[in-house]
């Protein structure tokens, strides 16, 4: 190509990032679609930007629930990991704006849905499919590792599948938020009596993974959450590190293969003593064969911190037994283990169905209160990704590239 060439294909690019500046986007660029999430602070909708037809997620937030509950921090760490976070892990964020009542992010749209969706759907999964699933977010986690960020809230609900079944890590501390997972006094206070968790102990296995699936929507849509997946030191007053990760992960691998989480209680009180009595609380049931290398990578994540595989690093997990013939550095191009059907750009049958809410009323000038003053804290909240908007046609590029 000439020099000349590009020279003008760049400065017809750059007029148009200045064009792209001066527009402020906002509400009326998108038309809402359909809720595909719902979490304590807002919700996930499937939008359609009117001018050229590309479908996005877009997360709507409450800012006087987040201010509430001090979220700021969080939604502020969530929208710098997903600028700087450009990689094929990571959902991408293309804009954020905000208006008096909500913030809002406009997100890549992942038609596969989210693991704990698919977790609900089938009752365990393959050691197969568990590998894959594992060692991709095994490479996740690992990428937002090396930005110098800590997700500390690795959970199903967070796995989003691409319109090819595979992995991108989402939710860096919103929507469902940090919430008050990692306040331990939460869980201790509840009630001061327990109820007992006798009759869920005895229990056999499948009917343990009926209850789990049965409370877990709710856990998943509750402000409380579910302390499931935390690692214990994350919940002590001592610090932790980036190695609490991996202990979610292997949370996440016992669920894949057992049905339901190794310390499933009927409360999150229980739940959050066993998950600090691991010890003696973490076993596994004898009536769901798992293969031994499967256990033991389960045991080498879900330990104390300072025995936890991946303390020397990322290739010490992708060398264990368990993914023995796993091609790390061609994983995204294969096809993955659960293909996906889509059948338009559009397609939300891996999402669930929610009813329809009020988030995008406008907002009326005298009953609502005055946000304007507490707007400060949500300064620099506006961010564009240049090619995700310049884009012209119905069907975005990457999708016809097969890159989703």
């Amino acid at each position: 190509m000439s020099k000349k060439l590009r020279r003008s294909q760049h400065a017809r690019k750059e007029t148009e990032f200045l064009r792209l500046k001066r527009t402020r986007l906002g509400l009326d660029d998108f038309e809402s679609l359909k809720v595909i999430g719902r979490g304590a602070f807002g919700e996930v909708r499937l939008v359609q930007k009117k001018d050229t037809g590309h479908i996005y997620a877009m997360k709507i937030l409450r800012k006087a629930d987040m201010l509430e509950k001090e979220q700021v921090a969080h939604i502020r760490a969530e929208r710098d990991i997903l600028v700087e976070a450009d990689g094929a892990w990571v959902v991408k964020m293309f804009y954020s704006f905000q208006d008096k009542r909500n913030l809002y992010l406009i997100m890549e749209f992942l038609p596969g849905g989210d693991m704990m969706t698919l977790l609900m759907k089938k009752d365990t999964l393959t050691e197969e499919e568990t590998q894959f699933y594992i060692s991709e977010t095994v490479l996740a986690i690992d990428a937002i590792h090396q930005l110098g960020f800590i997700h500390r809230d690795i959970k199903p609900d967070n796995l989003l599948l691409d319109a090819k079944g595979h992995v991108k890590l989402s939710d860096f501390g919103l929507c469902t938020g940090l919430k008050k997972a990692h306040r331990t006094e939460f869980y201790r206070n509840l009630t001061h009596n327990p109820p007992s968790d006798f009759s869920f102990q005895n229990m056999n296995s499948k009917r343990k993974a009926e209850t789990w699936k049965k409370n877990r929507r709710q856990l998943a849509y509750s402000t409380v959450g579910t302390p499931d997946y935390i690692a214990p030191e994350v919940f002590m007053q001592t610090g932790y590190n980036k190695l609490c990760d991996w202990w979610s992960l292997g949370v996440i691998m016992y669920e894949m293969l057992i049905g339901y989480p190794p310390f499933c209680s009927e409360t999150p009180q229980e739940t959050y003593r066993k998950v600090m009595n691991w010890k003696e609380t973490l076993v596994f049931p004898p009536e769901v064969p798992i293969s031994e290398k499967a256990k033991d990578l389960i045991l080498r994540f879900c330990v104390d911190s300072e025995n936890r595989i991946g303390n020397s690093g990322v290739e010490e997990i992708k060398d264990h037994p368990f993914f023995e013939g796993v091609d790390w550095g061609h994983i995204r191009e294969r096809p993955a283990a659960i293909p996906i059907e889509i059948k338009s750009i559009d397609d939300t049958s891996n999402f669930d169905d929610f009813p329809e809410s009020d988030i995008l009323q406008p907002v009326p000038n005298t009953t609502e209160p005055d946000y304007k003053s507490k707007d400060w804290v949500f300064l620099n909240y506006t961010y564009k990704r240049f090619e995700g908007l310049t884009q012209r046609g119905s069907i975005p590029t990457y999708m016809k590239a097969g890159k989703l």
